[in-house]
Formats: structure tokens, C-alpha cells, sequence
């Protein structure tokens, strides 16, 4: 069987998937899945439980692709769905926003993510380690902004906050993963340099 050559654009695969091509649809998920494993993963800190995240939010992808009203990027909604769906599994749990020692927390996976192979895995397991240790409301803030890459007021929404609360949880998470990473703002930089 010779499979056809199916387009890269997100556009032409949604208007083939939206018409029942099933090739399209697959073509289309691939091209979302390891960005909205990402975001499962960060949010969840479990890797049992983003993958069941990313399977449900595919599902709701899926589901809900005859409602996608265009009104936003294919990528932007389905990391709304996704980031969605990972809030919800937290509600369900009834996980409250701790900050957990790290001899209490499982270890991060040293395999790289499907996401992580064109880049330093290394580095990247860093990264996964350091956003655990951020409070969940500050870890949750910055994975939205800054891995699923959705604006203020969608993460305000999404959260349940006003768009100053998200703002400034993202800002708060960024700085503090800057100092986790050591790499301090300009601003601790010139405060040490008047020392």
C-alpha cells in the first residue's frame, strides 16, 4: 500500500481531517502530540499521568474538531484543551499547591521525551527538575505562557484568576527559575556588582 503525501500545512489538514480524511487527522495530531505531551508532563510532574493527560486531551482534540471555530491557532487550542485537561486532573485529585522537598519527590525521567531529541536532553531534565520545584501556581502559569504559549487572558481564564494574578505568577516563576538555574536577572547582577 503507498501511502499519499499529505501537505504540512496545519490549515489544509484541518479542512481534509474536518472531511473525514483519517490519514489528515492522524498527519494533524502527530504534528501537536509531543508539544501537548510538554505541557501534560510540566503541569503534572508525573509521567504516568501526563501521558494519560495527553491521550484524554487528544480524544477532546478529536471530539471537538467540528466545533474549532478558528478563532485561535489549531497548536493554541490544542494546548488550551491540553492544559485544560491537566487542570482538571489536578481538581479531580484534589492536589493542593505544594512545594516538595526534593528528597520527597520521584525522580524526573533521565529518557528524553519524543519532544527533547533534536535538543540537549540533558539541559531539558534540568529544566523539568527546576519547574517541579516551583509552587504549582507558579509552575502552572509559566508552563501556559511559555510551553503551551497562550496569552494572559487565555491563562486567566483557564486558571480562574484576574490577568494581574497570572501576570505576575509568570513573572515570580521566571524569576525564580532564573535563580534556580543560576542565571540571576540584571537586576541581581548590578545589586552583587554594588557589594
Amino acid at each position: 500500500m503507498v501511502r499519499r503525501r499529505l501537505s504540512d500545512d496545519p490549515e489544509v489538514l484541518l479542512a481534509a481531517a474536518r472531511r473525514g480524511d483519517d490519514d489528515a487527522l492522524e498527519a494533524l495530531l502527530r504534528s501537536v502530540h509531543d508539544r501537548m505531551a510538554a505541557v501534560a508532563r510540566r503541569m503534572l510532574r508525573d509521567p504516568g499521568d501526563a501521558a494519560d493527560c495527553t491521550q484524554e486531551a487528544m480524544i477532546r482534540v478529536v471530539r471537538g474538531l467540528a466545533g474549532f471555530d478558528g478563532r485561535s491557532s489549531f497548536t493554541t487550542w490544542c494546548h488550551r484543551i491540553v492544559a485544560t485537561t491537566a487542570l482538571d486532573e489536578l481538581r479531580r485529585r484534589g492536589r493542593r499547591p505544594v512545594t516538595v522537598s526534593e528528597t520527597e519527590r520521584e525522580p524526573m525521567s533521565t529518557e528524553p521525551a519524543p519532544e527533547q531529541v533534536s535538543l540537549d536532553a540533558l539541559a531539558l531534565a534540568d529544566i523539568d527538575s527546576v519547574l517541579a520545584r516551583l509552587p504549582e501556581e507558579f509552575r502552572q502559569a509559566v508552563v501556559l505562557s511559555d510551553v503551551a504559549d497562550l496569552d494572559y487572558p487565555s491563562i486567566a481564564e483557564l486558571l480562574g484568576v484576574p490577568i494581574g494574578t497570572v501576570k505576575s505568577r509568570v513573572a515570580r516563576g521566571r524569576a525564580q527559575l532564573r535563580e534556580l538555574l543560576g542565571n540571576p536577572s540584571e537586576r541581581d547582577e548590578r545589586r552583587m556588582g554594588e557589594e
